[in-house]
């Protein structure tokens, strides 16, 4: 996995935890704000309608005259506006309170057993200030309306209180939420990245890579032990298989050595004798290449025995070799090669992965094609490149050349048993290059990115 697309993944985790938590925050702050809300309008309203029962009560018990004293004594004693009053007569003339004319809007209604209906209005006060209140009506027996209202400003300041805190829990929150979020995701992460790095040595040819330490007893630990136990199985397979091939192998070229020199003896049918020698010096060497690419499998990932190696003076020595071969089969041959690129690597499969590059390309052009062998340095890698203008493949084949006995068409009868690429994907892996068929309008590419090292 790329370092980028953790941290993507852990972004992803962070963002949504914290999102979660902040949502169902957020829920049960605005729950809470909710509730004060109420529990403060209750209140207000059961006060002012204890006020408007005494208001009534006095009224039924000594009439106007008491009320209007009532309502003189608490006009005179009280400051501010934060509770207003007011009592008309039936002619909506003023008689008593704090405030002098009726709130537009407000309605009375005639005293019942149910509580009088809370009213929300705006009223500009003697002093000039308009203020929001809430305040409950009714006509008292004989037609004079009496209202008795709270001014809002109280609970406007409560909840405005109220939603500063709750907007300074909410940053706490979002903070606290990233902070656990990004705890959460980097431990998650953290545990599934160890299997990514397994799987990328894997991926590089190291079966025998296994994640270090011990494993937790959960779901990530159950998931390393399956991972383990698969590979395990992996490699018992590929191990049994290359044992096989090797056992084959050197099992067959014993006996097939010992029947060419038995040929030797043979008088009087030298064609014939020529022809089966033929044969089985061509079958020793399909054996040699099936070793040369069970060792090179064997040893991916395996950096002991690897050295620095020049690359490019290895790269020039292997096509001078091969420029005289080029020319007297009528192939045109160049060569750009960077000089000074070193690489970590065993120098004889280096220059047995050139050789069966160059050896492909010859084999696979007609007179007059052109072969290039180009060495260049991109990034933090060296750049391999074989390319000619022959015939090319087919599509349907070019993804399966560097498998064994795959291959494509010689030119002029070339003979070939489809190892020769197999064999440079094998030493390409071994090595750590990326190895690649470029897509070519004409003739036919191949690419191995090599890692670089400090020159000796």
């Amino acid at each position: 996995m790329s370092q980028r697309s953790v941290k993507s993944a852990s972004l992803r985790l962070t963002v949504l935890i914290a999102g979660v938590m902040v949502l169902v925050s957020l829920g049960g702050l605005w729950f809470q704000y909710a509730q004060v809300a109420r529990a403060f309008d209750a209140r207000q309203i059961e006060a002012l309608q204890a006020d408007l029962d005494g208001y009534s009560a006095l009224y039924d018990q000594r009439r106007i005259p008491a009320l209007r004293q009532a309502m003189a004594f608490r006009a005179e004693t009280q400051t501010g506006y934060d509770r207003v009053f007011l009592l008309l007569d039936k002619q909506h003339t003023f008689l008593g309170g704090n405030i002098s004319t009726w709130p537009d809007g407000v309605e009375t209604t005639a005293k019942s057993f149910t509580a009088d209906p809370v009213q929300w209005f705006d009223y500009t006060l003697p002093n000039g200030r308009r203020s929001a209140y809430m305040g409950v009506a009714r006509d008292l027996p004989g037609g004079f309306p009496i209202l008795v209202a709270t001014s809002l400003a109280q609970r406007e300041a409560l909840m405005a209180d109220m939603r500063v805190t709750i907007g300074w829990a909410v940053v706490a929150m979002i903070a606290l939420s990233m902070a656990a979020g990004w705890l959460v995701s980097r431990l998650v992460i953290t545990r599934i990245d160890r299997v990514n790095r397994l799987a990328d040595r894997v991926a590089t040819g190291e079966l025998g890579a296994r994640i270090p330490g011990a494993r937790s007893d959960d779901e990530f630990g159950r998931l390393e032990a399956h991972v383990h136990d698969m590979l395990d199985r992996i490699e018992s397979l590929q191990n049994a298989t290359a044992r096989l091939s090797d056992n084959i192998a050197h099992e067959l070229r014993t006996p097939l050595n010992r029947i060419r020199q038995e040929l030797d003896q043979v008088q009087g049918q030298e064609e014939v004798v020529a022809a089966l020698k033929g044969e089985l010096s061509d079958t020793v060497r399909v054996f040699e290449a099936l070793l040369d690419i069970a060792s090179a499998e064997a040893a991916t990932g395996d950096k002991p025995g690897l050295v620095p190696v020049n690359l490019s003076e290895l790269c020039v020595q292997i096509f001078e070799f091969y420029e005289p071969m080029g020319e007297d089969q009528a192939r045109a041959m160049t060569a750009n090669i960077a000089p000074d690129l070193w690489v970590l690597g065993d120098r004889s499969l280096i220059s047995q992965l050139l050789a069966n590059l160059l050896d492909n390309a010859l084999k696979f052009t007609a007179p007059g094609d052109l072969v290039t062998l180009t060495l260049s340095h991109s990034d933090n890698r060296h750049c391999l490149t074989v390319s000619d203008t022959g015939p090319g493949v087919s599509d349907d084949i070019r993804n399966r050349l560097f498998n064994q006995f795959e291959r494509g068409t010689p030119a002029h009868g070339a003979t070939g048993h489809g190892l020769g690429l197999a064999l440079v994907r094998a030493i390409s892996a071994r090595h750590g290059a990326k190895l690649r068929i470029l897509p070519q309008n004409k003739g036919f590419a191949v690419e191995s990115l090599w890692p670089k090292v400090d020159p000796m």
